[in-house]
């Protein structure tokens, strides 16, 4: 079916259910500029085997763009439908169907620009950009996030720290500053829920992982530490690709008044990220999931 073929068909659906709804067939088809006469042509029409799935498969699309709050692209959808429904329709398919109805996913925003500190301690950037890893809790990225609140502008920050394996969040805290105190509690509860983790322990070079301090804490873990180059973001891209994520899909598409409010979001999309958000590259499966398969195997 041709493009335009497939979107008349679409404005006809929506006409059809809003008339369910109790409006008039009249008023849905002057706001949509459809032809009264082809909406009552269309719903007499047989249809055929082609646009009964298509029909089904854009209230089923719709139905998941609405559930994840429209960040989900065409890819993110396909893996979602074909997952659920087990199904391998492919993904031109959706890529046609989404652009069609003009479903399409939040565009992230850029980050700021970095700011330098004076080290203590630096390190090499051993991780070299090598994202991949054959075992959960061989490699770790950290960084911290700032975020705004209320109407003054009031600052909270975000520490993380994910596995390149499982690409799942191991821990992180949330704080009013941004200082040596909450970096040490996201490293605390990384080592408490992997005491016998020994990653290569990645992150950008921020003043609280130069400091004495925190190598001290690396040492006696047994990890090696990696830092990024100065200025090169790049170097840390899995940190930055999961706050253009969280930012995209949770922070930017609403407005925190309070820091508990904030917080609470903050806590739910990582359990959603973790728990429930799938990626293409983990086998269409959810961090949690994906690691979970790893350790039992």
């Amino acid at each position: 079916m041709a493009l335009s073929g497939v979107r008349q068909e679409y404005l006809y659906f929506c006409v059809q259910e809003m008339h369910k709804e109790g409006y008039a067939v009249t008023e849905i088809c002057d706001i949509l500029d459809l032809n009264r006469s082809s909406y009552y042509k269309w719903t007499h029409r047989a249809k055929s085997r082609g646009q009964l799935e298509n029909e089904a498969l854009l209230h089923d699309i719709g139905m998941i763009y609405a559930g994840h709050n429209g960040t989900y692209g065409y890819r993110r959808i396909a893996d979602e439908y074909n997952a659920t429904h087990e199904k391998k329709y492919n993904l031109k398919r959706f890529y046609r169907l989404v652009h069609i109805v003009g479903l399409l996913a939040v565009i992230r925003r850029k980050r700021p620009a970095y700011q330098r500190s004076t080290p203590e301690v630096t390190a090499e950037n051993i991780l070299n950009r090598e994202f991949t890893a054959n075992t959960v809790n061989e490699k770790w990225c950290t960084d911290v996030t700032e975020m705004k609140y209320g109407s003054e502008g009031e600052k909270a920050y975000l520490s993380a720290i994910l596995d390149l394996k499982g690409r799942d969040i191991i821990s992180f805290a949330i704080g009013k500053s941004n200082n040596n105190q909450l970096v040490f509690e996201t490293f605390d509860l990384a080592v408490q829920k992997y005491p016998d983790a020994h990653p290569l322990f990645h992150s950008d070079r921020g003043f609280q992982y130069t400091s004495k301090s925190f190598k001290a804490k690396l040492d006696k873990q047994g990890m090696q530490q990696s830092m990024s180059r100065v200025g090169r973001c790049i170097d840390n891209g899995p940190m930055e690709g999961f706050w253009g994520i969280l930012k995209c899909e949770m922070y930017h598409l609403n407005r925190f008044e309070t820091y508990e409010e904030l917080v609470a979001a903050i806590e739910q999309f990582i359990h959603y990220y973790n728990h429930q958000r799938r990626q293409h590259k983990l086998n269409c499966l959810p961090p949690a999931i994906y690691r979970s398969l790893l350790e039992a195997a």
